[in-house]
């Protein structure tokens, strides 16, 4: 029986620069790994997605386990954990959008200046938050209402399951550092959940979370579900 520990990133930067941990999300790597070297929690694997904000997590914890003593393995770069590419799917699709909907082009201009006015602080609302804008180039994406020369979501929901194949359940612990959508689509196998309801499992996970899922005999099961204990303060517990 193995337990596979989803780890979310921590909170990540401005809109202008997204891949990599802000101030709080560093914050919030740092109390992730004191809390489970704390525990003793013993990992046999440790995998992370390719992205900077999950490497920067990963790398976190593994450095809070050396300084309290306590046994970390070497991360494994599995790029099969990555996250979307939200950058390009924006980049790509938003134009199309908003050469067809004038609604949507009036409020992606008004984001566009309030990313401008921000000036990349990274406490502004419109950094912090998912827009109207956000959701509908997602959805747009999902169903593939637009040409996309990227992964489209079919493509990446099989390439995110495609670890399952070699997982065994050989009695060990495994880190997994990655992202919300990733987190939510394992945890929607374990629910026997296949379609774009995982989204929603997705926008509840606070970053540094910590999803717990038990694999025996090729069984997945859910053992405990976004959990944040190292976060006790409640301006830590962060969704963006």
């Amino acid at each position: 029986m193995s337990y596979l520990y989803l780890f979310r990133h921590g909170q990540a930067g401005t809109r202008d620069s997204y891949d990599r941990l802000s101030t709080v999300g560093r914050r919030q790597a740092d109390l992730l790994g004191l809390y489970l070297a704390g525990e003793k929690v013993h990992f046999e694997t440790a995998y992370v997605g390719g992205m900077t904000r999950q490497r920067e997590t990963a790398e976190a914890v593994a450095a809070a386990y050396r300084e309290s003593g306590v046994a970390f393995p070497e991360l494994t770069p599995a790029p099969s954990w990555n996250e979307f590419d939200l950058d390009h799917v924006y980049g790509e699709i938003a134009p199309q959008i908003a050469a067809a909907d004038p609604l949507f082009r009036s409020a992606y201009q008004e984001l566009i200046e309030q990313v401008r006015l921000s000036a990349g602080s990274e406490t502004a609302e419109v950094n912090r938050r998912w827009s109207p804008c956000d959701i509908q180039v997602v959805d747009a994406w999902i169903r593939s209402l637009y040409p996309y020369s990227g992964e489209s979501w079919d493509q990446f929901r099989a390439r995110v399951c495609s670890p399952r194949a070699s997982m065994n359940g050989d009695e060990s612990n495994i880190a997994i550092f990655t992202s919300a959508t990733p987190a939510a689509i394992w945890t929607g196998l374990a629910l026997d959940i296949h379609d774009t309801r995982v989204l929603h499992l997705a926008g509840a996970l606070y970053n540094t979370s910590i999803t717990v899922l038990r694999l025996k005999q090729k069984q997945l099961n859910l053992f405990s579900f976004n959990g944040a204990p190292h976060l006790t303060d409640a301006a830590l517990r962060t969704h963006r």
